[in-house]
């Protein structure tokens, strides 16, 4: 509505006498006012223009678009209006009821207002700032814990509710599901966001009110955001990172022996948590029960993730942080991690070994007395327990009722145990470690997980020396001359089953000879008269013991 001046005041005052005020009714009080209208101020309002009998002469509410004007300074309303508006807070209604000597005077308004008529404004205050204003932040939740702030060129992602200040939400990245992504300092934001959200911590929550100026101004946004409109936006941060950020490790837990450290090349097996910045899990080996597998340094696994995983110990906590150029970048991965997510790891190492890796030995305990050591084929008995890397007990010797016993070198242990028990003295004890490929491999056994590095805890109990694969008995000296005059001891030129025994277990006990041991030895020495009485007349003559060259490389058992 176009001003009309009035009839000077001071003329009617002096005329008239004492005039008449604006009258002012705040019908309706909003319960929080943090602020009031004050000459100098900008503000944005609707009104039904009415007079006392209640008809209407004018409304910007029909007009589709409120009043925005300066209050107090060139105003471009009436100064009832002008005055009537003055201590309003946003939401506010007032009827305001306006004598002629503030409106339009005795000259009315063409043929819309008549002369000396007393006008009624219904007004509600849509909007309220000052060209002094600056982005106001109001802090309504912040973590404890805040290692990182936002600072310029940061890449932000970011949930908000987005209102008016009169609360009639415009915008809603919640109704999307989706957050809000974008550079600092790029031109991409309203000033009064990228000011706003400067300082904040991953998982704050801000209130930002940004005056029309730092916002869309006279242009405002669509059909959601009018001109002149001050914002308020519910802002929680929901990631930070820079694009020259690293891979950030923390050690929570290393333990006191730490005998090596993870290279690339090895493989390791490790539990984890996935995390956003704001604590949202989006993945846990441990809710699958089963450790991650993977080679270190080989692209198998997130560059971060390969890169944190190098000088870790086996039973180690850490957490890391991968910033997205170092994760899935900006396409994300699936519905699982959105583009241009930090990633949050938290490790536990469980083993790792190189597949070069050869059975580690550890010698806890040696007698002082120990010249004679095991080797293949002797004839063991031990003691062990057997864990995970980690510590995870997974069977043991004492589980039994009695130890194991078992031949060296006769494929009956995993390859590295076996290695393992070789080369102690009786009442040594050993403490060693079997890479995978020498103990269960990637399918693992009953109760051991694939590619699982072991550590067995082992005793020597007993130990009978044995004999080489194939044979029945072997000479430890030289053996008698002429051999089947010392076997015939009562010099009948034959020896019987009874005669071949007594001669053997001879051999055995002066220690000239050793058996095969774990079996019955009758048994053993049948198997070798056996083998010596080639026409099978129950009996062994010189000529069946004396064989040729030629006949020797056919025979089987000629350990005599």
């Amino acid at each position: 509505m176009e001003l009309k001046v009035a009839i000077l005041l001071t003329l009617i005052h002096a005329v008239c006498g004492q005039l008449e005020d604006v009258t002012i009714d705040r019908y309706s009080i909003p319960t929080h006012c943090s602020r009031e209208v004050q000459i100098g101020d900008y503000v944005r309002y609707h009104y039904n223009g009415t007079f006392t009998d209640g008809r209407k002469f004018d409304s910007s509410l029909d007009k589709g678009f409120p009043i925005v004007g300066q209050v107090g300074v060139e105003s471009k309303v009436i100064p009832g209006l002008d005055k009537g508006v003055q201590g309003m807070c946003v939401n506010e209604r007032r009827k305001v009821t306006i004598p002629p000597h503030f409106a339009y005077g005795v000259l009315g308004a063409g043929s819309v207002i008549p002369p000396d008529t007393t006008l009624v404004f219904d007004v509600l205050l849509l909007d309220l700032w000052n060209k002094e204003d600056k982005v106001q932040t109001r802090t309504l939740h912040r973590p404890q814990k805040c290692k990182r702030t936002v600072t310029p060129t940061d890449f932000v992602r970011y949930h908000y509710n987005g209102t008016l200040l009169v609360g009639t939400l415009f915008d809603s990245s919640h109704f999307k599901n989706s957050t809000y992504d974008t550079y600092l300092g790029h031109g991409s934001l309203i000033k009064g966001i990228e000011e706003g959200i400067l300082g904040m911590c991953v998982g704050e929550r801000r209130s930002i009110i940004i005056p029309p100026f730092l916002a869309y101004d006279n242009k405002g946004y669509g059909t959601t955001i009018p001109p002149y409109a001050t914002l308020i936006y519910d802002v929680l941060l929901v990631d930070v990172f820079n694009v020259n950020d690293n891979v950030m490790v923390e050690v929570q837990e290393i333990p006191q022996s730490c005998r090596r450290r993870a290279e690339v090349g090895d493989f390791i097996r490790y539990h984890y948590n996935g995390t956003f910045q704001d604590g949202t899990v989006f993945d846990s080996s441990y809710s699958r029960n089963s450790t991650y597998n993977t080679l270190i340094g080989m692209g198998y696994v997130i560059a971060g993730m390969d890169k944190a995983l190098q000088g870790v110990c086996v039973g180690e906590r850490r957490r890391v942080t991968v910033p997205p150029h170092l994760a899935y970048g900006e396409n994300g991965s699936g519905e699982l991690i959105p583009g241009s997510a930090v990633l949050i790891f938290d490790l536990h190492i469980i083993d790792f070994h190189n597949p070069k890796d050869r059975v580690d030995i550890k010698v806890t305990y040696r007698p002082a007395d120990c010249i004679l050591t095991s080797a293949a084929n002797d004839l063991i008995l031990y003691r062990y327990n057997c864990s995970l890397l980690d510590g995870t007990p997974l069977y043991s010797s004492d589980d039994y009722p009695a130890p194991p016993r078992v031949t060296l070198g006769q494929g009956k242990l995993i390859a590295g145990l076996d290695e393992g028990l070789q080369g102690m003295c009786v009442s040594e004890r050993r403490e060693i470690t079997v890479p995978p490929h020498l103990a269960h491999g990637t399918n693992g056994a009953s109760g051991v997980p694939s590619s699982a590095v072991l550590r067995f805890e082992l005793e020597l109990l007993q130990m009978q020396k044995g004999v080489p694969e194939g044979f029945l008995f072997i000479w430890l000296q030289d053996s008698p001359e002429p051999l089947f005059t010392a076997m015939d001891m009562n010099q009948d030129r034959e020896v019987l089953l009874e005669e071949f025994s007594a001669f053997i277990k001879l051999q055995v006990s002066e220690g000239r000879g050793r058996i095969h041991p774990g079996l019955d030895r009758d048994v053993v020495i049948k198997d070798m008269f056996t083998n010596q009485d080639r026409n099978t007349d129950g009996r062994i003559t010189e000529d069946e013991l004396n064989v040729t060259v030629d006949e020797e490389k056919i025979q089987k058992h000629e350990e005599l």
